[in-house]
């Protein structure tokens, strides 16, 4: 049994199912068209390509912790922090000397920052959900 066990709700296993979802598309996007979207958003080619790829394990990682009965609950704040690191690291990004980004561009960012803060908020208000249920209710392996 994991230390600190929860049971993912319904809500927080689709937030996390919702969030892989996402984070794979737009890895994917970002990973395959670094070079046709570098010239449409002004971000460095070799940016794009290293963030959509690493969107990939992230993405992978969220469809295991949704598909788990009984997590750690330090599993589900994961997220929760990455996604914060996230539109940190895009803030700094749009504030960033040097870089040209285009209008779509600064969208494109700020799009990221809006998605990523309201998937860390999703989490988060699903881990509270799930750790004001009874302790006996994270004891049951459901599938």
């Amino acid at each position: 049994m994991p230390v600190n066990p929860i049971q993912p709700s319904l809500f927080l296993r689709r937030v996390l199912f919702a969030d892989a979802a996402v984070s794979a598309v737009v890895g994917a996007v970002m990973a395959l068209g670094a070079a046709v979207l570098q010239r449409l958003l002004g971000l460095p080619a070799t940016l794009l390509m290293i963030a959509g790829v690493a969107l990939f394990p992230y993405a992978a990682y969220l469809v295991w912790v949704a598909t788990r009965s009984v997590v750690p609950r330090a599993a589900v704040c994961v997220p929760i922090a990455l996604n914060l690191v996230w539109a940190v690291d895009c803030v700094l990004v749009l504030s960033a000397v040097g870089l040209s980004l285009t209008l779509l561009g600064e969208a494109f960012v700020a799009v990221q920052i809006v998605t990523v803060l309201a998937f860390a908020e999703l989490e988060f208000i699903g881990l509270r959900r799930a750790l004001s249920l009874p302790r006996a209710a994270t004891t049951h392996q459901h599938a």
